[in-house]
């Protein structure tokens, strides 16, 4: 999604083909993708020697069902006046084989290949595949099926919930997780967040911003922040595209600087009880997941590093938690099993948790939904999903899965997206699927992949190991019979990897 040179798009049309030839059968599926959808992506470009620099993308478009794309409009943002596109107008080519991978061609300036991954509900997880020889662009991102009639500003009303997160000119990391207020003619009231700026943790607890719909035929939008706390007073500006009137995909169009790093994430629209949130809008098992970005340091390394958590957060109802987790900070495992903890929640959603010496801020988007900004060096930052009140075992997880790299913390991520299917044998189940890996040293597209996994409700209802080339010698936390998370214990660049039927 990014300005190539001719060899890069030589490359590209390579790629392409290689991937249709990977298919079984393209284009049997192409009804799959069928209607308007919103897309957002987090990737990093590199010009070669292993440096690499932020970059992200939302935007729009229509498929028609036949493999074919119009009404395109898309935003990108990076460093430098070649990484950026302000509502540009896009066409382009879909394929999508009988084992429901699919290909995407953009026609955008310098081209863009996709590769993606069907699930049930018409949604699709992909990647970009069009980088070579250290160059180009490598990232993950989501597409949504969209509500053409939330386009309007008076759409965007009642509370909301939202978190984003990137890197600045010099890599270092920043999130922000907070929640407004929105009154349906452009302003947004009751403001409160926190941020953390490479360490530096703040919390403003009150402040305005402002959004319009400035294009109600392609559901694409401004809206201003106020200025991070310690950088020059300036305004955040965000442009989004809504998903629908709960939903709205969001990205930072300022020129990328120390005071305005690249930051891109979502908006939710709050479903909160009569009254506001209370201590028993936790209760029950609550599945999280957060990637952070380390300096230094992590795993024995001296470069930069991922670090990603896993974990399933237990809460009672009236103050008391519960906490099991596995981590990996560059290669550097590390687990705790039921780590007893307390949380704060006020009416607005915003919950203080504490575990021991430990510190982590929530902002609810439902009963046990919340984004997750923890104030570390790494800046850690992330979701946290109900989990479905059963006991789980090998044979809940079973069917197929669309599975997928979420943002990478760093360029040596290895980003895929694929099809996979868990057969629910006891005791020890198998994964058996098709991934396509994006990587700065080029694809591998239609790579065949498996894994064993082995799921227990107890100790910790839903976790379990998984083993083999999907997840390598990782830790799985099931969210549902039909989702389910991973992290790696032993690869030294991890990620979140989450696979949804």
């Amino acid at each position: 999604m990014r300005r190539l040179n001719v060899l890069l798009i030589m490359f590209s049309a390579l790629v392409l083909a290689s991937m249709v030839r990977a298919q079984t059968t393209p284009g049997v599926n192409n009804a799959e993708l069928n209607g308007n959808y919103a897309f957002t992506f987090n990737g990093m470009t590199t010009g070669g020697g292993g440096a690499s620099t932020v970059f992200a993308a939302v935007g729009r478009f229509t498929a028609d069902g036949a493999g074919n794309l119009t009404n395109g409009v898309l935003d990108t943002n990076g460093i430098g006046p070649q990484e950026k596109l302000v509502a540009q107008a896009f066409t382009g080519t879909y394929q999508i084989g009988a084992d429901h991978r699919g290909v995407m061609a953009l026609n955008i300036p310098g081209g863009g290949t996709l590769a993606f991954a069907m699930m049930a509900n018409g949604n699709a997880k992909f990647i970009e595949v069009d980088a070579a020889g250290g160059h180009g662009t490598v990232g993950s991102g989501i597409m949504e099926k969209a509500d053409t009639t939330a386009y309007s500003t008076a759409k965007i009303m009642g509370d909301y919930a939202f978190g984003v997160a990137g890197l600045d000119g010099s890599n270092n990391r920043t999130a922000i997780a907070g929640r407004l207020t929105a009154n349906g003619a452009g302003t947004f009231t009751n403001g409160a967040s926190d941020v953390n700026q490479s360490g530096l943790f703040t919390t403003w607890n009150v402040f305005g911003a402002n959004y319009i719909v400035t294009d109600t035929m392609s559901g694409r939008g401004i809206m201003n922040l106020p200025p991070l706390v310690g950088g020059v007073p300036t305004n955040l500006n965000f442009v989004f595209y809504i998903v629908n009137a709960g939903k709205l995909f969001a990205m930072e169009t300022d020129a990328v600087t120390i005071a305005t790093p690249l930051l891109n994430g979502v908006v939710l629209q709050q479903q909160s009880p009569i009254g506001g949130f209370s201590s028993t809008s936790l209760n029950g098992g609550m599945v999280i997941y957060l990637t952070g970005r380390a300096g230094s340091g992590c795993g024995g390394g001296t470069g930069p590093a991922s670090n990603v958590l896993a974990g399933l957060l237990s809460a009672d109802g009236v103050g008391g938690l519960n906490l099991t987790y596995d981590q990996n900070c560059g290669g550097a495992p590390t687990s705790a099993t039921g780590l007893l903890g307390t949380y704060s929640l006020a009416s607005n959603g915003r919950t203080a948790i504490r575990v021991g010496t430990n510190y982590v801020v929530a902002y609810l988007v439902s009963s046990n939904q919340a984004i997750f900004i923890v104030p570390d060096s790494s800046v850690l930052f992330g979701s946290g999903e109900p989990q479905a009140p059963v006991s789980f075992t090998n044979s809940t997880v079973k069917g197929t899965y669309a599975g997928s790299t979420t943002a990478p913390a760093t360029l040596g991520v290895g980003i895929f997206s694929g099809e996979f299917t868990a057969d629910g044998a006891s005791p020890t189940g198998n994964i058996t699927g098709t991934e396509d890996i994006g990587s700065s040293s080029g694809a591998s597209t239609g790579v065949a992949a498996n894994a064993t996994y082995s799921v227990s409700s107890t100790p910790t209802n839903g976790r379990g190991t998984i083993a083999g080339s999907i997840g390598g010698n990782g830790i799985m936390y099931t969210v549902s019979p039909s989702k389910f998370v991973v992290v790696s214990l032993n690869d030294l660049n991890p990620a979140v990897l989450i696979f949804e039927q």
